[in-house]
């Protein structure tokens, strides 16, 4: 008899580990430029970004939702979503992460690994 699932607590996940599955997830995607930082150390807003690029509307919202399709199978809430692919920027709150899924042109505008570049980068994947 399999044993139904149950709704993970923000509090309750290992936020590094998820951090780096969606890391996983978005390389498997083709999400290029991947990045890991480790935000909480300079604010509370989150304890992590997850920054990638997507070459296309298609594979933006195709990394995204790779992702969102994960953190459900592991149970994990999202607690907000906003943007679109075709706007070029799509960012996903999971609480303790905040993955951003960026066009190269909107990366590069937005540019927040200058923005926050006193958070130490764990992991960079061109």
């Amino acid at each position: 008899m399999q044993q139904p699932q149950t709704q993970v607590a923000p509090t309750e996940y290992d936020a590094s580990s998820l951090a780096r599955e969606i890391v996983d997830v978005a390389v498997d995607k083709k999400a290029s430029d991947v990045t890991l930082m480790e935000i909480g150390k300079v604010t509370t807003l989150a304890d992590y970004f997850v920054i990638a690029t997507g070459n296309s509307d298609r594979q933006i919202g195709a990394i995204a939702s790779g992702i969102r399709d994960r953190m459900k199978e592991a149970g994990v809430r999202l607690f907000q979503q906003e943007g679109q692919p075709g706007e070029g920027w799509v960012l996903l709150d999971y609480g303790q992460i905040v993955v951003h899924v960026f066009a190269e042109e909107q990366r590069q505008y937005y540019d927040l690994e200058r923005r926050w570049s006193e958070a130490p980068t764990l992991l960079r994947i061109q």
